[in-house]
């Protein structure tokens, strides 16, 4: 299974017939510059292009009403007199003798995409159509958009799958009023939506935009809407937003499906958006948002940033993040994928896992690699020396296997990789792959060791290693950069450790990678471990290593090499409350590192 993408040429047809500076933005030229841009990156050839076919009447209805449909129909025999007194009808529309084939295209699109992920014939993918849809009503056009698609995809999935979890997530920078509607009272849909709002001033101009809309009636809970009140939100508060707001319900919510609603005139570069979130943040959220559903997503194209051939004075500078841009989050410096363009090349090996005992039966996912290459026994001899630390022969064979599969991620010949260690060689292992990394090119580490695994006396205290410990009975702080927390028992203390403490403090990090090691008595669950290995790949690329004792390699090898591999970590099982005194742990812990690290910082100021 591989990435969908749909798209069908007709849908550039419809453009502004009369003089409009309100509605010119939306122009062919915004769909197929799009197309252009991943066609010259070589995306295009790796994906799954699937066809296009207008969606049925009786599809549209799912969401619109026969008369508001006939309405649309009609436009095709209009004359361009007739179009243009029927588009001032509504508010930020234009109707064109193309509207009804292009809009049916447009839901067709993302009907077919759809009916590809829920079918598994792609795992995931992205609909390029045009014209939009979140803005549309059950019977009106509104802001460019003439039938919901995203809606439209959403009741069909409920109608023909039986789906009852499906999360509709609106990253446009305009409140998609159309699908808040259509679903208010559906507590099966749960719509999460940011938006330029500054306090009603911002168009829609609607006060049901507004954060204290939260649905009616059934639905009431299941509409969730983050106002920005303020233009210049960046990369630092569209994660925020997703780690504290979206993801902790999107959880305990468990989708079946994840629709969004991509809408990029949030990002840098739009003149009517003024937000400053760089192309790589969606990235980003689209990869947390890879956790959901078992990875099942579908991207709608909502409306793309303006290209400078759709304005009439596009403006360079806004190419670049101004020098004083205003952020609820105090500090927009995450991780170098987020601050600035960082391509590495793709890795000759995308995962590589080496065993402790040479021969070992593992059952490993396809296209993962068993590592049998090793450190030089004099090399590991030294490093072994260096630490300290008595080896048996075992264990330092274990060592140099470990080694090579470090260098080869330093290297950049290998994304992530899981290593095995004996039970008594754990802690001295870790100790030196610490030393080992930061000796090298000045890599910053973020290492989260689990279990009975003690802080390293000598560990670095110069900024460039994070030590997260998880055990313990009580949350312990050493410094802003070392400290340990009680291991949550609970689903929801685990998801808010996770998205409550540690990707906050991994994207403020700005780590090189990752070593993430399950000592003795670790108390992970399979799910928990893969869940918290796929989360942290993001901040750092994927450049992971796994430390696991060679007694439970068995358990999680295999589930674990298979997040490392892009694939969804299994559920966590029926949803939890944190119980008070995990609450009572990380609200401790926040509260001591929050000065130092500014994605921890979301509370709103005093009025």
């Amino acid at each position: 299974m591989g990435t969908a993408l749909v798209y069908h040429e007709d849908m550039t047809a419809t453009r502004l017939l009369w003089d409009d500076p309100e509605c010119e933005i939306e122009c062919p030229e915004r769909l197929t510059a799009a197309l252009d841009g991943l066609r010259q990156r070589g995306l295009e050839e790796r994906c799954q292009c699937l066809s296009v076919c207008e969606a049925s009447e009786e599809e549209l209805g799912l969401v619109h009403s026969p008369e508001y449909i006939a309405l649309v129909q009609k436009t095709q025999t209009l004359d361009k007199e007739e179009l243009h007194t029927l588009s001032k009808q509504y508010d930020a529309v234009y109707f064109h003798p193309d509207t009804f084939h292009c809009a049916r295209l447009a839901a067709g699109a993302a009907l077919r995409l759809v009916d590809a992920v829920l079918t598994g014939a792609v795992h995931n993918g992205v609909a390029l159509v045009r014209p939009p849809g979140h803005h549309s009503q059950r019977a009106a056009a509104n802001g460019f958009c003439v039938f919901n698609n995203v809606a439209i995809a959403a009741r069909h999935a409920k109608q023909k799958y039986g789906l009852q979890r499906i999360l509709i997530v609106d990253w446009d920078v305009h409140h998609g009023q159309g699908i808040q509607y259509i679903f208010e009272d559906d507590p099966s849909v749960l719509y999460f939506s940011w938006h330029r709002y500054e306090h009603g001033n911002f168009w829609p101009f609607l006060p049901e935009s507004d954060a204290d809309t939260v649905g009616r009636g059934r639905g009431q809970g299941f509409t969730v809407n983050l106002p920005w009140n303020q233009v210049g939100m960046g990369n630092a508060d569209y994660l925020a937003a997703f780690l504290h707001v979206l993801l902790p319900l999107a959880f305990e919510f468990d989708p079946e499906l994840v629709l969004v609603s991509a809408g990029f005139d949030s990002a840098i570069g739009d003149p009517e958006g003024q937000m400053q979130a760089t192309p790589e943040c969606f990235a980003h959220l689209t990869q947390l948002l890879q956790v959901l559903a078992g990875g099942r997503i579908c991207a709608v194209l909502e409306c793309p940033g303006v290209y400078p051939e759709c304005s009439d004075s596009p403006d360079p500078s806004l190419d670049k993040p101004p020098t004083n841009s205003t952020c609820t989050v105090a500090e927009d410096s995450l991780s170098p994928c987020l601050d600035r363009p960082c391509h590495r090349p793709t890795p000759p090996i995308c995962i590589a896992v080496a065993l402790a005992v040479s021969g070992a039966a593992l059952d490993l996912p396809p296209g993962v690699l068993h590592q049998e290459g090793s450190a030089l026994r004099e090399e590991t001899e030294a490093w072994a020396r260096l630490h300290k630390s008595q080896f048996q022969d075992d264990d330092l064979a274990a060592l140099g296997k470990s080694l090579c599969l470090l260098d080869g991620i330093l290297d950049g010949q290998i994304r992530s990789a899981i290593a095995t260690t004996t039970a008594l060689a754990t802690a001295a292992t870790l100790g030196v792959l610490i030393q080992r990394c930061v000796a090298h090119r000045g890599q910053r580490l973020l290492c989260v060791a689990l279990g009975q695994l003690d802080r390293p006396l000598d560990l670095a205290g110069n900024g460039r290693i994070l030590w997260l410990s998880i055990r313990g009975k009580e949350a312990d702080i050493w410094s802003m950069f070392h400290f340990s927390t009680p291991l949550p028992q609970t689903t929801g203390g685990f998801l808010s450790f996770i998205l409550g403490l540690v990707l906050p403090l991994a994207y403020g990090f700005q780590p090189d990678m990752v070593l993430m090691a399950l000592g003795p008595a670790h108390g992970l669950q399979n799910a928990q471990a893969a869940l918290l290995a796929a989360m942290l790949r993001s901040p750092v690329g994927g450049r992971i290593l796994a430390l696991v004792e060679e007694e439970s390699i068995l358990q999680l090898a295999r589930t674990l090499a298979q997040v490392l591999h892009g694939e969804t970590p299994p559920s966590l099982g029926p949803f939890s409350m944190a119980s008070p005194e995990e609450i009572q742990a990380l609200m401790f812990l926040k509260a001591q590192l929050e000065p130092r690290w500014k994605l921890l910082q979301v509370a709103a100021p005093p009025p």
